[in-house]
């Protein structure tokens, strides 16, 4: 329960940190300078829940894979076939961001 609580709050502090941000006109910005944009924080935490979800799916197969080793083939095959799917909701939801920002 506590390691749930800690990654809400890191979202959560994140958010508050990227809402100004968000809120920053890039036309406002003087010629020359970088402001870190609403797509670039999207894509940032679109990339960290793929990461965190495709890290979990290997723990979890790694551990099941020690446990039964005989049925290693089929957990390696579904834990390939759930990343495949993360990366490609990833990828989609990249190009939503950047089109977005």
């Amino acid at each position: 329960m506590f390691k749930w609580s800690k990654i809400a709050l890191m979202v959560v502090g994140v958010l508050a940190l990227a809402t100004p941000a968000m809120a920053q006109d890039a036309a406002a910005a003087p010629a020359g300078t970088n402001i870190l944009t609403g797509a670039a924080i999207g894509a940032g935490l679109i990339m960290l829940g793929a990461g965190f979800g495709i890290s979990r799916i290997g723990s979890a197969a790694v551990e099941s894979m020690a446990r039964q080793p005989e049925v290693a083939g089929n957990i390696q095959t579904g834990m390939i076939i759930s990343a495949a799917l993360i990366e490609g909701a990833t990828f989609f939801a990249l190009i939503v961001c950047m089109i977005a920002g």
